[in-house]
């Protein structure tokens, strides 16, 4: 039997040297993933925080208190139409939330409701001025970002993205629309009293379109 040559010997150990340096290589690369890796429990805070944005639970948690706001806030519709229609800016600064595209105003009215047109109430108030139109949506679909707005401190910085932004709107009126206008019969109100609070964006002095955050019926 021939023994092994000293070359041989030399690349044998060169072999065993190099596998134990690979070897040494991928311990450390796993032990640096481990390290810089967070197990996350589902159910647990860190789990919630990885969660997508959702929209609903945004609005259920949200709602509570925009609610709140706009019915301490909310002043006699009548009272304030003729400051409205005088002078548009002022009003909004008396009486509103500023937002980029109108100011937010919170008022409580009582009037008949007319004709529904998509949800959509024509109310007639006694003692508003004859120029003004005020209308309540009340649903299916409750459009627009007015309670989103409403108390000034949602802010777009906070959410990922407009469409994020947006949905946060979305939300919020759902959440209205569960706990304040399910429980009405709202394809038959015309004719009826009703006495409403609520907010609207105030870009056409002559035409108020509200959010309800509380409607009564008579």
């Amino acid at each position: 039997m021939t023994d092994a040559t000293p070359s041989s010997q030399k690349a044998a150990a060169g072999s065993r040297r190099t596998l134990a340096l690979v070897a040494a290589g991928v311990l450390a690369l796993a032990a640096a993933i481990a390290a810089d890796t967070t197990v996350v429990h589902i159910g647990s805070e860190a789990d919630v925080r990885k969660q997508a944005f959702s929209p609903d639970a945004f609005g259920q948690a949200e709602f509570p208190r925009i609610q709140t706001f706009v019915m301490e806030k909310a002043v006699d519709g009548v009272t304030i139409a003729p400051e409205v229609l005088a002078d548009k800016a002022a009003a909004s600064a008396k009486y509103g939330t500023a937002s980029s595209t109108g100011a937010i105003l919170m008022v409580r009215l009582t009037g008949t409701a007319g004709e529904a047109k998509a949800g959509i109430y024509d109310l007639a108030v006694t003692g508003m001025p004859p120029e003004i139109r005020v209308r309540v949506q009340t649903g299916p679909a409750i459009n627009g970002t007015d309670l989103r707005d409403a108390p000034g401190d949602i802010e777009f910085g906070a959410f990922k993205n407009q469409i994020e932004y947006q949905d946060a709107g979305s939300g919020i009126n759902r959440a209205m629309k569960a706990a304040v206008l399910d429980s009405i019969d709202t394809a038959t109100l015309t004719g009826k009293t009703i006495e409403v609070v609520g907010a609207f964006r105030l870009i056409n002095p002559k035409n108020w379109l509200i959010t309800p955050v509380s409607v009564s019926v008579k």
